[in-house]
């Protein structure tokens, strides 16, 4: 019998477009998606990476939250896309599983604005079923009409990756057959960016957004804020074979840890990154010769890119992997991250092309030793790639993927 978790569908909703093509074109372009937001002009950074144009047409999208518009748009194209229906499963053997790192928190602070400059009265009642972070998944179980687990995750900006291993967990259990696994974050607000931004993570180069994000770059000040969702559907191996799916990659192996070592920086020498890759390496059977490209977390900050360019040096003496980062391109989607760069990292294997790290043109001395893709996509087969997300918190989480 077939107990492989097999990668059937992907939807995508980021700063790159609405849907796959879009997002695949604008990483493999290199194209950064920065540019000035009018939200944020008294803000001490005045950019961000937003999705340029919010879904519509769906029923009463107006009732949900920014980040939850984002998944039940992404959810249903990665439905379409493993030729999966709700009328045609049972729906107590399919798992709705979603990270976010702030569940709706552009509802709370626009509710709370209202509440301070008007009073009571005008607070929505759908507040709290917009905001509570439960409610992402929640309501995309309600829109597909699923009665099996439906669970959220939240480990900052590992939350999606958190997601698709949780999602794998129940799969390999034997709990579901089908699982809808991702993140969705709406985090551009003025309270988000004021705080990330007095913690100094923030590039300040708003006078040049195009080319503020840029992860393992000489140049880099800080990530650039960014919003958008990433669906996965997962499928027990024997499942998709069942109905002939076309099977997109496997999900081979995970790895998570946490570094027990400060509330925001990563461990100095990458132990909690080390150890999960280690461990999702081993699950798959593989070894650090056996991997061909890496998703990296990329953030462009100055900290966690020399941590996670240390690790991979360190790991891959023999044969080096060629490395990525999505987030010059599409800025940092924060919960989502880790679901959209998985969700990338498929496509990587199922059209034989590494996208470029947009905005990166020379390393500084902590990033040199890695084999980072700068300027254009790299055509090149490849068989086995992981996918790094790193959280505030000190979680780590190494996703594999394989050719099916």
């Amino acid at each position: 019998m077939n107990d492989e978790v097999a990668v059937t569908g992907i939807g995508l909703v980021t700063p790159g477009g609405t849907g796959v093509p879009a997002t695949w074109e604008t990483v493999c372009a290199g194209r950064a998606t920065a540019r000035p937001d009018p939200v944020l002009s008294e803000m001490p950074v005045t950019m961000s990476c937003r999705v340029p144009a919010l879904p519509s047409g769906r029923g009463r999208l107006w009732r949900y939250d920014r980040g939850t518009r984002f998944l039940l748009t992404a959810a249903r194209e990665a439905l379409d896309h493993a030729g999966l229906h709700p009328a045609d499963w049972d729906p107590a053997r399919v798992a709705v599983v979603i990270g976010t790192a702030a569940g709706g928190i552009d509802t709370l602070e626009r509710q709370h604005h209202k509440l301070l400059a008007t009073g009571p009265a005008v607070v929505s009642p759908l507040t709290m079923p917009a905001f509570l972070p439960n409610m992402t998944a929640g309501h995309l179980a309600l829109d597909l009409g699923v009665t099996g687990p439906s669970l959220q995750t939240s480990t900052a900006c590992a939350s999606g990756a958190t997601a698709l291993i949780t999602a794998c967990l129940l799969l390999k259990a034997g709990t579901c057959d089908i699982a809808v696994a991702g993140g969705t974050d709406a985090m551009v607000t003025p309270l988000c960016t004021a705080a990330f931004a007095k913690m100094g993570a923030l590039s300040r180069r708003s006078h040049d957004p195009a080319h503020a994000s840029r992860p393992f770059d000489k140049d880099r000040d800080g990530f650039v804020l960014g919003e958008g969702c990433g669906v996965l559907v997962l499928e027990r191996g024997h499942h998709a074979d069942a109905r002939g799916a076309h099977v997109l990659a496997r999900l081979a192996g995970h790895g998570a840890t946490g570094d027990a070592y400060h509330a925001t920086a990563p461990h100095p020498e990458g132990a909690g990154l080390r150890a999960a890759t280690m461990t999702a390496l081993a699950q798959a059977g593989a070894t650090p010769d056996d991997v061909d490209h890496i998703n990296a977390h990329g953030t462009s900050t100055p900290l966690n890119d020399s941590v996670e360019a240390t690790v991979i040096q360190d790991l891959y003496r023999r044969r080096r992997p060629s490395v990525t980062s999505a987030k010059g391109a599409l800025g940092h989607t924060m919960g989502a991250a880790g679901a959209v760069e998985a969700a990338l990292t498929v496509l990587t294997i199922t059209y034989a092309t590494m996208p470029p790290t947009a905005n990166f043109t020379a390393p500084d001395d902590t990033t040199a030793g890695i084999d980072i893709i700068a300027s254009a996509a790299r055509p090149r087969s490849v068989r086995l790639a992981l996918s790094h997300s790193l959280g505030f918190g000190g979680h780590n989480t190494v996703l594999v993927f394989a050719a099916p």
